[in-house]
């Protein structure tokens, strides 16, 4: 086994490769850019190499750089995680004549899967199922149309070289296509150093199911089952799943027994996965080979229980693998969700800025449920414009789907993070949703489900009264503590109103708090007076604590409390709320007070988020119809086309290409 490894990568995923090292005594190195300087994976591995500016180009993606790091620091290997190089025949090439093991598949296997129209073919040689395209390189955006229209629409715009949904797009006709071929290859070129993108049919409709392999070095391959990762967002995985509510054992054998013949044709000696694209009748065509880790990873481990990133190193070092097909079982159900640092409510658009709380749910394998947590940032630590914006990957695993959603479901709700923007309210919300709890997936799911946006809905039924009920709670432990406050004047004890008026949104909710030690007793009345039922809450929380947790009526809740003017803000089960708790003569009182109407927005295209300005496609005095192009902003390896809401007139722009702008930033404004 190797004495030193050094992980050419940063985040979550080198902070997770640290762990299974020291779990086996390797000794591990990080590489960091300046950029990455106070990183977690810095300060994590044994020992940390500065490898460049914060630009990857300059630094992740620097070969010579990295194998620099390695001669200076003695590592006999290299893990390179996923993306960045980890797909990159010419770096395995290089540090098999530097010496130093790359742990992943062999040369020759990336250069025959790792490139999506090379591994078609290779598919389609191998007999395994193929989506009809046209697997050669395109030159030009009229050739893509030419092509686009002899497959039929819609169809998918690919990167050869591409990954985690960087250049890709979906187009349904000819003008969608010449934009997206444009976008794909710039996208391409930036996150990839290569241009090529190639077309295929898009199935409508479709799930996205992979298929996760395990080679080694001795002609050994074996598949530990299938991923369902058809929730996804602009091609981007938002949650993975193990295994697949639509897969039956019959499919599954059959699509694993076709990544194993496609493994093992190529000689894959690692841990790979093969993907498909999965019609609701359960047929199935080959998409990709990934020849790397995946995000998704944790929830085949979870399933398996066994160690991918072990596995990865025991393979490199030339061991055998120590089990065979007839071995792997797989136990219980997993999901994964992936935090990411952005908007929601701005249509997803990144965010970056200082963690000011990140407090994620507590790891825990207890009662057959198992909460884990892959994160590569800590409180008081920085979101970059200049990487990936996923924060964490929060995992749970129990014995069936709905138990690991419930799990899901609860650890969500105790996921607190400030600071900046997240899309925690969203995953909290699909949990909840009918449709996924069902089962009834697509890769469509989002879109169809969400097509104006997100939205946080408002608590209602049983969930509006658990929200009501912890509301008032807080409120009277405030109550109570500023009782204690020192220095106040003496006289006669205060008693607090046991009566209290609980106002959310537009309703009102008439309430008595009781917190006697058999527990805490919120008790609802009715439009005429009479008790109408009563929550029961038990919780240790205290004021200043970000995650209300307890029971409510028996049951294991948690609630994220943010303090808002004269109340308190409380997120649960994908919904949140503002509730302000007042005496009944408060309440009245409150119902006189005159509401301040916001001011109207300026007629200006404000930047949704930071980024960098790639192209101005107007000019001043233009007339632009709703829909069309203003401007193209790159973000977190993104390029978002901002587009006109409404017919108008440009009156002034006031940024330039290159610019660099923070959120809000007037980019043009409009008679």
């Amino acid at each position: 086994m190797f004495s030193k490894v050094l992980i050419a990568n940063r985040g979550e995923i080198a902070c997770r490769i640290i762990k299974t090292a020291r779990r086996m005594g390797i000794a591990t190195v990080a590489v960091y850019s300046e950029a990455d300087r106070d990183a977690l994976h810095v300060e994590m591995a044994d020992e940390a190499v500065l490898i460049g500016p914060p630009a990857a180009a300059e630094s992740y993606l620097s070969i010579d750089r990295i194998i620099a790091a390695c001669r200076a620091t003695g590592a006999d290997a290299v893990h390179p995680g996923y993306g960045f190089l980890s797909e990159r025949e010419a770096f395995a090439a290089a540090l098999a004549e530097a010496g130093i093991v790359f742990v992943g598949p062999n040369p020759a296997a990336i250069a025959a899967m790792g490139d999506k129209i090379e591994s078609k073919k290779a598919a389609a040689a191998a007999g395994v199922s193929t989506v009809p395209g046209h697997l050669g390189i395109i030159e030009n955006a009229a050739e893509a149309v030419e092509i686009a229209g002899a497959i039929g629409y819609p169809v998918m715009i690919k990167a050869s070289a591409g990954g985690g949904g960087k250049g890709m797009r979906i187009a349904y006709s000819a003008a969608e296509v010449e934009e997206g071929f444009r976008l794909a290859r710039s996208e391409a070129k930036a996150s990839f150093g290569d241009d090529r993108v190639f077309v295929e049919k898009f199935i409508v409709e479709p799930r996205h199911i992979e298929i996760q392999v395990l080679g080694d070095k001795h002609g050994n391959v074996v598949h530990l089952g299938e991923r369902e990762c058809s929730i996804q967002r602009r091609n981007q995985k938002v949650i993975e799943e193990a295994p697949s509510p639509l897969l039956d054992e019959e499919t599954r054998a059959r699509m694993g027994a076709q990544a194993v013949a496609l493994a093992k044709a190529v000689n894959y000696d690692s841990a790979g996965t093969v993907e498909f694209v999965a019609g609701q009748d359960r047929s199935f065509y080959f998409l990709e080979m990934n020849t790397r880790l995946q995000v998704e990873h944790p929830v085949t481990e979870l399933v398996t229980g066994i160690d991918l990133v072990e596995q990865m190193f025991r393979v490199a070092a030339g061991e055998e693998l120590a089990f065979r097909q007839e071995d792997v079982r797989l136990d219980g159900w997993a999901i994964e969700s992936r935090v990411y640092a952005e908007d929601p409510l701005r249509n997803f658009l990144p965010s970056i800025g200082r963690l000011t709380l990140y407090r994620p749910p507590a790891e825990r394998r207890e009662k057959g449920v198992v909460v884990r947590n892959d994160t590569g940032v800590f409180e008081g630590g920085e979101i970059s414009i200049h990487y990936d914006p996923m924060i964490a990957k929060l995992c749970t695993h129990a014995a069936t789907r709905a138990e690991a959603i419930a799990a899901m479901s609860d650890a969500l709700d105790s996921f607190a993070i400030e600071g900046i923007r997240h899309n925690i309210p969203f995953l909290a919300a699909l949990m909840q949703h009918p449709r996924w709890r069902e089962g009834h997936l697509s890769t469509a799911f989002i879109a169809d489900e969400f097509p104006g946006g997100f939205s946080i809905a408002p608590p209602r039924g049983m969930v509006a009264g658990h929200v009501v009920a912890v509301a008032t709670m807080i409120d009277h432990l405030q109550n109570l503590r500023k009782r204690q406050i020192s220095g106040q004047m003496g006289g006669r004890p205060v008693t607090f109103e046991r009566a209290r008026v609980a106002v959310m949104g537009d309703l009102s909710f008439n309430v008595e708090v009781d917190d006697a030690r058999s527990g805490w007793q919120i008790t609802f009345f009715g439009e005429e007076g009479h008790a109408d039922h009563i929550v029961t809450l038990h919780s240790e929380w205290r004021p200043g604590q970000p995650v209300w947790s307890g029971m409510i009526d028996g049951e294991a809740a948690a609630m994220l409390v943010r303090p808002i003017a004269n109340g308190v803000m409380l997120a649960h089960r994908g919904t949140a709320a503002e509730i302000r708790v007042f005496t009944r003569r408060e309440a009245e009182l409150v119902r006189l007070m005159p509401v301040k109407a916001l001011a109207a927005a300026s007629a200006a295209l404000l930047c949704p988020m930071p980024g960098l300005v790639r192209t101005i496609e107007v000019a001043e005095g233009q007339d632009v119809k709703a829909g069309e192009a203003l401007c193209v902003v790159e973000a977190m390896k993104m390029e978002n086309v901002l587009r006109a809401e409404r017919d108008a007139t440009v009156k002034k722009i006031r940024v330039k290409p290159g610019d660099t702008l923070s959120v809000d930033a007037v980019i043009m404004e409009f008679a």
